[in-house]
Parts: C-alpha cells; sequence; structure tokens
C-alpha cells in the first residue's frame, strides 16, 4: 500500500510562507491540475485563511469554498479547526461550533482537521460530535510538542482517547518541526500498535529536517504525510511534494501520483509564488533553514511575530533575550505546546518578561489561560506566577465551554437586517469587527457595481500581526 499524501499549496503552504495573501483568483486557474493529481486530499481551508479573506483580500471565505468545490470535483477538500476555538482565538459556545461545522461540510469541505492546543480533549467534543453527525471525515490532531510531560506514551493515549471519541484519522501535528527523524519512526510504530485508524504526519521544514522525518516515518507505516507543491515548500512550509514522490517511485511506498502532472501544476503555482514575492508578500528569508526551533521550541511564524513585537516597541536587539526567555515562561505555564494560541499567549509574555521585568505584567490572555479558561495545561503550573497572575481567582477544572451559554441566537438578532446568511452570522461570531467592515464594503459593491477589482488587491498599511501570529497553526 503506497504513502498517501495531502497538498497543503491552498491552505498552509502560503500561510506559512506568504501571510496567507494567496486569492482565490490566484488558485482557480490552477485547480484543474491540482484535481487531476489523484491526491488523498487538498487542504485548502480554515487556519488563518478565514480572517485573511475578510481582513486583507476582500474575500468572503464562504464564497471562495464554494468556488473551491465547483472547480475540484474529484478531490476531496479538507481544512484546519481549532476545535471549540472554531477559528477564533477564544472559546465559542456549542452552537456556534456545531453550525460553524454544519455550513462547512455543507459548502464543500469533505475532511476536518481539528486540534487543540493544550490537547485538552474535552475541547475537541463538539466539534468531532459535528463533523461525524454531519457526515464530514472527522481527523483528529495531536498537537506535538518536547516537554517533560510530552512523551510517547502520553501521545499514544492521547491518540487512543481520540480514536475513541470517533476519529476517523489521527494527525500528529508538528507545528514547529521538533518531531526528528527516528523518533518519527519510533512514534508512528506505537501509534500503529495502538490505534485502528490511519496516521497522519503534518511537519514543516523549518528546522531542515523534515523529508527525512517524512522518509523514516513511511519506512515506519505512517499513512498519510502533508506536502507542499515545490514553488511554496520547504522552510517554515511542508516538505516538497514532488521530491517525496520522486524518492518513493518504484518502492513499496509509490505513492502513484504522476510527475509530470504535478509538474504542470507546480509550474502555474510558481507563477503566483513569484507574483507573491515580487510584491513583498513572500519573503525569501521563510526559506531559511532555522535550528533555533530545535533548541527554543518556537515556530516560524512566532520568531516572526516576536520580531514584530520588539521592532515595534524599539527593542530588537532584546531578541536572543526573548528567545531564551519563552522556554522558562512555557515551563512556569504548565508546558503548553507552542501553537496558535498558547504560541502567542506564552511569546507575549516572554517580550513583556524580557522589557518590563520577570512577570511585573500579564497580557489578559495570559491570566486566562492561567486560570483554565483554555482548558487543561499538560503540566504543574508555577504556582507563585499564577498567584501573581490572577490572584486568589478560582482556576477553572471543567470543560471551559461549559460555562458558554448558547450565542447563534444572540448573533442572529445583532446581525438582522445586515446577514445575508447563516454563513454570515457564522463570519461575524468569529471576527465581529472584520466581518461588518467587510459586509458594508461587499453589499456596498452589490447596490452600486464598482470595476473588476485586480486579482491581488493592495496591500494593507500597517502591521499585520494578527495573521503572522496564526502562521504556527
Amino acid at each position: 500500500m503506497g504513502l498517501k499524501i495531502t497538498d497543503t499549496i491552498l491552505r498552509d503552504a502560503h500561510q506559512s510562507q506568504a501571510a496567507t495573501r494567496m486569492t482565490i483568483n490566484e488558485m482557480l486557474p490552477g485547480c484543474e491540475l491540482l484535481d487531476a493529481v489523484g491526491y488523498w486530499s487538498l487542504e485548502c481551508w480554515g487556519g488563518a485563511t478565514f480572517d485573511a479573506c475578510m481582513r486583507f483580500l476582500g474575500e468572503d471565505p464562504w464564497e471562495r469554498l464554494r468556488q473551491l468545490r465547483r472547480h475540484l470535483p474529484n478531490t476531496r477538500l479538507q481544512m484546519l479547526l481549532r476545535g471549540q476555538n472554531v477559528l477564533g482565538y477564544r472559546h465559542y459556545a456549542d452552537d456556534v461550533v456545531e453550525t460553524f461545522v454544519a455550513k462547512s461540510i455543507e459548502n464543500g469541505i469533505d475532511i476536518i482537521r481539528t486540534f487543540d492546543a493544550l490537547n485538552d480533549t474535552r475541547n475537541l467534543e463538539t466539534a468531532i460530535r459535528a463533523t461525524k453527525k454531519y457526515g464530514g471525515h472527522c481527523e483528529a490532531a495531536i498537537s506535538y510538542t518536547l516537554s517533560p510531560v510530552h512523551n510517547e506514551d502520553y501521545f499514544v493515549k492521547l491518540a487512543q482517547e481520540l480514536a475513541q471519541m470517533g476519529a476517523d484519522t489521527i494527525c500528529i501535528k508538528d507545528m514547529a518541526n521538533l518531531l526528528l527523524p527516528y523518533e518519527a519512526a519510533s512514534l508512528v510504530k506505537r501509534l500503529k500498535a495502538g490505534v485502528d485508524v490511519p496516521i497522519h504526519l503534518h511537519t514543516h521544514n523549518t528546522t531542515g529536517t523534515g523529508d527525512m522525518t517524512y522518509l523514516m516515518a513511511a519506512q515506519a507505516g505512517v499513512d498519510i504525510v502533508d506536502c507542499a507543491l515545490s514553488p511554496m515548500a520547504d522552510g517554515t512550509s511542508q516538505p516538497a511534494t514532488e521530491s517525496l514522490v520522486a524518492t518513493l517511485k518504484g518502492t513499496d511506498l509509490d505513492t502513484g501520483l504522476d510527475l509530470a502532472v504535478l509538474s504542470k501544476a507546480a509550474a502555474y503555482f510558481r507563477t503566483v509564488a513569484d507574483t507573491l514575492q515580487r510584491e513583498g508578500e513572500l519573503d525569501p528569508k521563510v526559506l531559511r533553514v532555522d535550528t533555533n526551533t530545535l533548541t527554543y521550541q518556537v515556530p516560524g511564524g512566532m520568531l516572526s511575530n516576536l520580531i514584530s513585537q520588539l521592532k515595534q516597541a524599539g527593542q530588537e536587539d532584546k531578541f536572543d533575550e526573548v528567545l531564551k526567555e519563552v522556554p522558562r515562561v512555557r515551563k512556569d505555564f504548565g508546558y503548553p505546546p507552542l501553537v496558535t494560541p498558547s504560541s502567542q499567549i506564552v511569546g507575549t509574555q516572554a517580550v513583556m518578561n524580557v522589557l518590563a521585568g520577570r512577570y511585573k505584567m500579564f497580557p489578559q490572555e495570559a491570566k486566562a489561560l492561567l486560570r483554565g479558561e483554555y482548558g487543561r495545561l499538560p503540566g504543574e503550573v508555577n504556582e507563585e506566577v499564577r498567584r501573581m497572575a490572577i490572584g486568589d481567582a478560582p482556576v477553572i477544572t471543567h470543560r471551559p465551554a461549559d460555562d458558554l451559554p448558547p450565542e447563534m441566537d444572540k448573533l442572529r438578532a445583532e446581525l438582522k437586517g445586515v446577514a445575508k446568511s447563516e454563513e454570515d452570522v457564522l463570519s461575524y461570531a468569529l471576527f465581529p469587527k472584520v466581518a461588518l467592515k467587510f459586509f458594508e464594503e461587499r453589499d456596498g459593491k452589490k447596490a452600486a457595481p464598482a470595476p473588476v477589482p485586480p486579482a491581488r488587491p493592495a496591500a494593507p498599511a500597517g502591521p499585520r500581526v494578527l495573521v503572522v501570529e496564526d502562521l504556527g497553526a
């Protein structure tokens, strides 16, 4: 049985390399070529794409999905969902999560990969249940990280729990490219022995080890891996699709994919990558190997955000200090995996510690994390630090979403006369200010038709912290 491939060219590849700036007009001409490849799936939605569509590109993310569905009739479409966080940065009520999953599947998504930043399975319950209820393929993800509490036994137990909850496949989500080749082979063997569902491996090539990790994992029996077509592969993105396909050709692990077809698709997306680079959206720095990740466990996107925060403070010379502070904060906070949103929370706290003094200030999100509002922290929290952050406030030990009353009816009422669809209500639920601005511009254009905009809107002025922050997801 050959290795199966998910290609990320339409989502994580350009999210990791070009701050999620590929437009639907740039995607569609390549869709016929992608549809002919025979991928296990194409990851094309979720993550930061939803926010970026409305915030920067003037696109309706739901319409993007519908167009991709029409242009990719033979390929399964996959999205990334942050469990109870949906695609936003806080926990949402169960009815929002369920409605979002239902509408995602209705509009064209086949596979929903859902993860929780803390690996708290309680935060995945609603998303998994809804995915199964509405006929989607549920891929539950393990956020891979290294710490005294994260070892093979931990991950196998987590995978078994996810399989019992109804996962159709289990994904090892290695967002920081920390999973080294021999460790990957060992973990895959343990997971294959411990659960009866296929294992899907996702990594990046930030540390330059991604290709070797995939090869070792494939030999150990992994079923599916995430790759990206070569124009947007490697560096902070995924290993290149064509390279792995060529490596396995003629072996027992042969993917069955045609290099000639892949080459045609890559030729088209090379023109898109060139445009993104020419317009300053794709920085060649993202292609460099950065072994700092192995030392500090900081994903590539989080590195970019730390640099951005220090630049704004005029303290770029403190970068090395902040990098060294990140592992200390992470230990004090109970070893959360560094993925959205915990990566931003830990990173921001590290910056504050260096600039203002250790734990002299806490952002609201750090207080919420330490109070248990995001879920159960994996390791032991430094109680002195927690007390400094939240005082004597009680720590939440139940499922955080149990405290959230239903939201959909309230949101529908707020958008009466504005929302054109249930999808609009969901867009507003996740990004209220961004969505309202988008609706005004969209509906204004409808009322008074304007000339067709160019394929690539001009880049907005000012920092783009929100989407840059999210690269680790």
